[in-house]
């Protein structure tokens, strides 16, 4: 029955939301900004509670957001504009624009790389070790890196190639690409991306329990885990991007694989040269004396062993 195969085709496919931005009388709400919002908070929820496992204290990594959370919104910007500058600075542009962040454009490896400059001053100001600080994060970038690519979704942007699968994406006229104007459905790469970070942050998590890892290897195995799968995504995306062939592949596929050879190379180095994780998570107690479960185990007179140690105690979520 040909005439019922392109309505059901329409049935099984994924709706692109037709508005991405709602009011709440003059404050405009958009959905972008509220995925980035949700997979921020995620990511300090579950890094508080991996940092209070590996001996940190409460309250910890919520200060540091303070720091690399707008280090990394300005990095994210700044890769962005910087791999595209031709959509602000070329002929006919307003260079204005490449302050509006609510229209998208994060790049995720400039986030990463100023906020994690942000997380080190942090951690160099209270006496912290930056590395078990960043293993204890890692796992949550993944979920906020999911919960971010719902942000495309919202903006109907970065999707595949044209597909027919039952899982394709709805895009609208107005954002296809000029050569797909008679295509309406697409790969929906920001699902692909958004199940590759999960399923790579369940990994983690397991890798991170069985073999208690250490010493930056958390980080490394979270680089050469999403580049991974960032690498094969990035090749099923049609937009384009000022740096979109660099002998043959997309300058962002060619940055994953650089950066996944260097975390394995990383991995290697620390696991000879540092085997199992650091004994204390600091290189100082912090201004004005322990943490409040320390001064409190003090005052009763009985610390654990593990605690008078340095060292938190054993936590299934770490």
């Amino acid at each position: 029955m040909p005439s019922l195969q392109a309505p059901l085709l329409t049935l099984m496919s994924i709706p692109s939301p037709s508005n991405g931005v709602w009011h709440l009388g003059p404050v405009p709400i958009r959905g972008y900004a509220l995925c980035i919002i949700v997979g921020i908070v995620l990511a300090i929820w579950i890094g508080e509670r991996r940092w209070v496992a590996r001996g940190g204290t409460a309250g910890e990594v919520s200060d540091l957001a303070i720091w690399a959370v707008p280090f990394g919104l300005v990095g994210g910007r700044l890769y962005h504009v910087a791999t595209d500058w031709e959509l602000y600075f070329g002929e006919g542009r307003n260079p204005v624009t490449a302050l509006y962040v609510w229209r998208g454009g994060l790049g995720i490896w400039g986030a990463i790389a100023l906020g994690a400059v942000g997380a080190w001053l942090y951690t160099r100001s209270r006496g912290i070790k930056v590395l078990p600080m960043l293993d204890a994060l890692a796992p949550g970038v993944l979920v906020a890196q999911a919960m971010g690519r719902w942000g495309n979704w919202f903006n109907q942007e970065l999707y595949g190639r044209p597909t027919d699968l039952p899982w394709g994406l709805e895009i609208d006229v107005a954002h296809r690409p000029t050569q797909y104007l008679d295509v309406a459905t697409y790969h929906p790469t920001f699902l692909y991306e958004c199940l590759w970070n999960l399923a790579a942050f369940a990994l983690l998590i397991w890798l991170d329990r069985r073999f208690r890892l250490g010493h930056g290897r958390v980080v490394a195995l979270y680089v050469m885990l999403y580049t991974a799968g960032r690498g094969w995504i990035e090749n099923m995306r049609i937009d384009d991007v000022q740096l979109n062939d660099v002998l043959g592949l997309r300058f962002n596929v060619w940055t994953s694989i650089v950066l996944f050879l260097l975390a394995a190379a990383w991995f290697a180095w620390s696991l000879r040269r540092h085997p199992g994780r650091e004994e204390t998570v600091r290189t100082r107690e912090p201004e004005g004396g322990r943490g409040d479960e320390e001064a409190e185990d003090a005052g009763s007179g009985a610390a654990a062993p593990e605690e008078s140690a340095g060292r938190a105690p054993a936590d299934p979520t770490a």
